[in-house]
C-alpha cells in the first residue's frame, strides 16, 4: 500500500473517537486509528472491469449464446 494514502495515530483516546467508530471500545481506553484511502483502488478495480466488459460489449451475447457457443466448441473436441 502507498504510504501516502495511509495515516497512522498510534495513541489516540477512545473518548475522542465518534461513537459510530469507537462502537463498544470502552472511552478510557487508548486505541490506535488506522485511515486508509480506498477510493483509488476501488475506481481502479471498476475501470478494469469496464475495459473487459466493453471488449466484448459489440457482441450483444445473452447468457445463453454464450452457453450454446461453449457446448459446441467441447462438442468438437470431443468429436
Amino acid at each position: 500500500m502507498d504510504e501516502s494514502r495511509r495515516h497512522v495515530v498510534e495513541d489516540y483516546p477512545a473518548e475522542k473517537l465518534p461513537e459510530e467508530l469507537r462502537g463498544d471500545i470502552d472511552p478510557s481506553h487508548r486505541t490506535r486509528v488506522i485511515v486508509e484511502d480506498v477510493g483509488r483502488d476501488r475506481e481502479r478495480g471498476l475501470d478494469k472491469y469496464r475495459r473487459l466488459f466493453g471488449r466484448a460489449s459489440h457482441m450483444n451475447t445473452s447468457v445463453e449464446e454464450a452457453v450454446a457457443r461453449i457446448r459446441a466448441l467441447r462438442d468438437e473436441w470431443d468429436a
